[in-house]
């Protein structure tokens, strides 16, 4: 499965920005996605999880009630809406994806190239 994500960019403090991922061969529907993000000096973080069907999702505690993920089968696509954003929430950020549903990087066999989000203040 190929990743390629999207939607990056600089914003202010308090703003919204939308991340998309295009995935393409293998079976997409099968398949846990996953964002991440990679700030400088720190290990890359989960940040929100989708499962399969799109019914369950699970967020890191600091993004809860900004962030939404979430999936089109129909069209291959994960989603990343961030809003409210804050100046931490600068990352490079990644979509992922895993056959097993997990919060660990290591569990994540496909990715995209990664997407630079940056909150100014």
């Amino acid at each position: 499965v190929q990743l390629q994500a999207s939607g990056g960019g600089l914003v202010q403090t308090g703003g919204s920005l939308g991340l998309s991922c295009a995935a393409s061969g293998g079976t997409f529907s099968s398949l846990i996605f996953a964002w991440f993000r990679h700030i400088p000096g720190l290990e890359r973080e989960c940040v929100a999880v989708v499962n399969s069907d799109g019914t369950y999702t699970y967020y890191k505690d600091s993004v809860k009630g900004r962030f939404t993920i979430s999936r089109d089968n129909a069209k291959n696509m994960v989603y990343l809406q961030m809003n409210s954003l804050k100046p931490e929430d600068t990352a490079v950020y990644f979509c992922a994806g895993s056959r097993f549903y997990s919060h660990n990087d290591l569990t994540y066999d496909y990715w995209g190239q990664g997407t630079q989000v940056t909150v100014s203040s």
